[in-house]
Formats: C-alpha cells, sequence, structure tokens
C-alpha cells in the first residue's frame, strides 16, 4: 500500500526565548499543527542539538526561526544568521541559522522572535498588503516587528523599539532595570521585571490596581505614540504576559493625552489591541508561514 505521507510538506517553527524555546511542525496541507514541544533555554551549545534532535524525530522541509536577540539579518554581511552580543551567557556568536541549514540540511528562514510575532498577525489579520502592522511585546523584555506590505522594516537591521527613550511618570522615582540606560528607555521602566523592582513583589502576584501598573501603561502609550507617529500602522498589536485587556484601556487613555488632538486616528480600540493569535502562538504562525515561503523559491 503507497504511503501517502511520501508527498506531504512539513515546516517548522522554533520561537527561541530567554527562558524556553518553543519548537512546533505544521503539516502544510491541513494546517494542523502535528508534534510540539519546549526546552528550556540554557547555552547554545545544549540547547541546539535538543531542538536538532526533535526535528529529526518530527522531520520537516523548511524551518522558520524567531529568536531573541540582537541578531544579525544582513544577508550580505559575514554574520548573517548570527546571534550578535546579548548578555545572554553563552550565546553570543552563534551561528543560530547555520547550525540547523548544516544539521538539517533543510532551507531556514532567520529574524526577530518580535519580527515573527508581528508576521504571524499579519498572517491572522488577513495578509492585507494594503495595510502596516506593529507587534510590540511586553514581558522580561520589550521588542517590537513592523510588517507593511507583507515585508519586514528593517533591511540591514531589525528594531530595537525596546530601548526607545520615554520621559518619567511623574511621581515615578524607580531607577530603572536596564543596564545600559537604567530609567531613561522603555525597557527599563516597562518590561516585566520592573514591577518586582518597584514593589518587591512579583508582578503575577501584584492587585492589578496597582499603581505600578498605571506607570507602565504610560510607557507603553509613549512607545505606541512614538512608533505611530514615525510609522503610522494601521495596527498595533500590543503581546506578552504582562499587560491585559483592561490595562489597554490606560494605554489608549495616555496614547490619547499624548496625541492631544494633533493627529487624526482611527477608533484606539481598533488600533491598540491585543493578539488575534491566542496563547502568544503569532511567532509560531509567523515562523511556519516563513518556511512555507521557503518552499516555494
Amino acid at each position: 500500500m503507497k504511503d501517502l505521507t511520501m508527498n506531504k510538506k512539513f515546516v517548522g517553527s522554533i520561537e527561541a526565548g530567554g527562558t524556553k524555546f518553543v519548537l512546533a511542525v505544521q503539516d502544510v496541507e491541513s494546517g494542523k499543527v502535528v508534534a510540539k514541544d519546549r526546552i528550556p533555554t540554557t547555552t547554545s551549545a545544549e540547547t541546539l542539538p535538543k531542538c536538532v534532535e526533535f526535528f529529526k524525530q518530527h522531520p520537516v522541509d523548511a524551518l522558520g526561526i524567531g529568536t531573541f536577540g540582537p541578531i544579525d539579518i544582513n544577508p550580505n554581511s559575514k554574520t548573517f544568521g548570527y546571534i550578535l552580543d546579548t548578555p545572554k551567557r553563552g550565546w553570543s556568536g552563534t551561528n543560530f541559522k547555520g547550525y540547523f541549514e548544516k544539521e538539517l540540511q533543510i532551507p531556514v528562514a532567520f529574524t526577530t522572535d518580535v519580527n515573527a510575532s508581528c508576521y504571524g498577525e499579519y498572517i491572522a489579520r488577513g495578509s492585507d498588503n494594503s495595510k502596516s502592522y506593529f507587534y510590540v511585546t511586553i514581558g522580561t523584555g520589550i521588542g517590537a516587528g513592523i510588517v507593511q506590505a507583507g515585508k519586514f522594516v528593517g533591511l540591514n537591521n531589525h528594531p530595537e523599539i525596546g530601548h526607545m527613550l520615554v520621559k518619567a511618570y511623574p511621581g515615578d522615582d524607580y531607577e530603572g532595570k536596564c543596564p545600559f540606560h537604567g530609567n531613561q528607555c522603555v525597557e527599563g521602566m516597562a518590561a516585566g521585571p520592573s514591577l518586582e523592582g518597584r514593589t518587591g513583589i512579583k508582578g503575577e502576584d501584584l492587585p492589578r490596581d496597582h499603581q505600578a501598573f498605571t506607570y507602565l501603561a504610560y510607557y507603553v502609550a509613549q512607545l505606541l505614540y512614538n512608533v505611530y507617529m514615525t510609522a503610522r500602522p494601521d495596527v498595533m498589536v500590543v503581546g506578552g504576559s504582562v499587560l491585559n485587556e483592561a490595562d489597554l484601556t490606560k494605554v489608549r487613555k495616555f496614547f490619547d493625552q499624548f496625541n492631544n488632538n494633533y493627529v487624526a486616528t482611527p477608533d484606539l480600540d481598533k488600533l491598540i489591541v491585543t493578539p488575534a493569535v491566542a496563547e502568544n502562538g503569532s511567532a509560531t504562525l509567523g515562523d511556519f508561514e516563513m518556511a512555507k515561503a521557503l518552499l516555494t523559491k
């Protein structure tokens, strides 16, 4: 009897985060996820071989990778596909893309985790090439990506929007968590660790009406307003585990105050939104779609 799986195509995804790698395989024809796993992020020497083992158990025809950075996305660079200098121990100088091309002998798409998330949101929202999409994750760190007409913004380098400078909320005397910019950048003032840094209480244990969440909403609104005035995206997606829909009500209010009727904006409930893909799965969807594009080349 003929093996019907012989003609099937499968694509893989690696969402490489600071604490875990999320691995997944999709059946291209059905769109179903047929295998998934999570691997703790330790060193590259330990983590990457475990990923290879997973994909050898669940073979794929192409792989999409969205990873923490900073990374080299310039195809003309000698270090294209590498992790650059990063505070993440054991990862600086890792040839991430090349490792999987060599070990799996398949084409590999490579970008930042937030670019992949933004691309996933673009796909989930209809792949409308007449619109531009912005995605920011508020988590252990803050990162963002922009997709315009189906293409990433950032030709030779990717955005580092988490280190955008911000002004302090009146009365917020927190010194900031960023080792480079202290209380001067949005990551230092609004990433998840800033909650415990301000209060001594883990963010998940803080009541949602705590003043610290107002501070975070203020800084995230600044980020969104600055991006809006620069790139004028049609949709601005706020992902990550730190802010919820109720928090976005405050974000929209501050955004409106910053704008002060300067430019006409769409309904802010439709402009500033939570992800369309459930359970922070936008990056995995984006990875799958990037991998599929490699199959047509």
